[in-house]
């Protein structure tokens, strides 16, 4: 997915005379990227580790062990993305962000969206219909579903790689829209449109299982009689911690993106409300890449052979009703 890759080199194409504050883009984000990038390399190691030590026993950690190789490769694109906002890279590595890096990043981060998707779905159908016996159970299914994502995402992905390749320049490596062919232009524009539908898809589905899911635990609080809040809320946040991090990562981005889109379009033409818009998509972006570092908490909440394997963590204490909800989102 190549969702306007220029963004990634730190500026964006406008016109001459109306420029985006780039030393807010050379300074500031770098540095909260740095502190994304080694936070994500701490707790994706440290998840990697752990989940070389958990069998493969559900298709909840099939799409678990899915996230973390996404998460994976979204971190290894950042320190180019680092070094060429920060301009302490030669321009020729931009071409490599514009090329390849930049692409990877957008890929890792759809294929994590509909990762999210499908947790969510299978935490839906755990607690809807926990009794029922479904193909969307079996784990070789669950492997092809996931094997399938990466191939259909990184598949619409390489012509962006392939479709940028006209000579770079000091000069126009800044803007890697310039560096696309006709046909990759075109390419670009459908693959954003198709980036569109599948984080909207996504959304829906998921407004319409947590909803359906909050009516459920409700439901389950008032038969329970339930009277331990501290519990209560405490269950609550393990059964939305997926859709938490999905509406808190990715809902942002994309909801501004119509605006930005605008701006870049034409539609918008004062340079202030631009300039504005630019900083509104870099921040949003951000946000976008703790994702990260925000996935390895669904495994800790969720997974219970991950908490039993994570060092210093104590999983005894749990009421029996807090037990019996874990295990229908297990």
């Amino acid at each position: 997915m190549d969702f306007e890759i220029s963004n990634l080199s730190g500026r964006s194409p406008a016109p001459v005379n109306c420029t985006h504050d780039i030393k807010m883009a050379q300074m500031v984000f770098p540095i909260l990227y740095t502190v994304v990038f080694c936070l994500g390399v701490f707790m994706n190691s440290l998840s990697i580790c752990i989940f070389c030590k958990v069998p493969t026993s559900s298709v909840f950690i099939v799409y678990l062990k899915n996230t973390v190789a996404a998460d994976i490769i979204m971190t290894l694109a950042l320190p180019f993305k680092i070094v060429t906002d920060s301009e302490i890279a030669p321009w020729q590595v931009k071409i490599f962000v514009c090329r390849c890096s930049a692409v990877v990043f957008y890929s890792a981060m759809y294929v994590n969206i509909i990762l999210l998707g499908l947790i969510g779905m299978d935490r839906f159908l755990k607690i809807v219909r926990p009794f029922e016996r479904r193909c969307m159970d079996q784990i070789s299914i669950a492997k092809r579903i996931s094997f399938s994502v990466w191939i259909i995402i990184f598949g619409l992905s390489t012509p962006n790689m392939i479709l940028n390749n006209i000579k770079a320049t000091p000069e126009n490596v800044h803007s890697c829209a310039k560096l696309k062919t006709p046909l990759g232009m075109a390419w670009h524009k459908a693959v954003n449109y198709i980036s569109l539908m599948i984080f909207w898809s996504v959304f829906i589905s998921m407004t319409v299982f947590y909803t359906i899911i909050s009516k459920k635990v409700y439901d389950s609080y008032k038969k329970s009689h339930s009277k331990d809040k501290a519990m209560r809320k405490k269950t609550k946040a393990k059964v939305f911690i997926v859709v938490i991090v999905f509406f808190l990562c990715f809902a942002p981005f994309h909801f501004m993106r119509l605006p930005y889109t605008f701006s870049q379009s034409g539609l918008i033409t004062d340079c202030t409300v631009k300039r504005r818009l630019f900083l509104t998509k870099e921040s949003t972006l951000w946000i976008t890449a703790t994702n990260i570092f925000m996935d390895p908490f669904i495994y800790v909440v969720l997974c219970k052979p991950f908490r039993k394997l994570l060092p210093g963590f104590s999983s005894s204490g749990n009421s029996s009703h807090e037990t019996a909800i874990n295990e229908s989102t297990m």
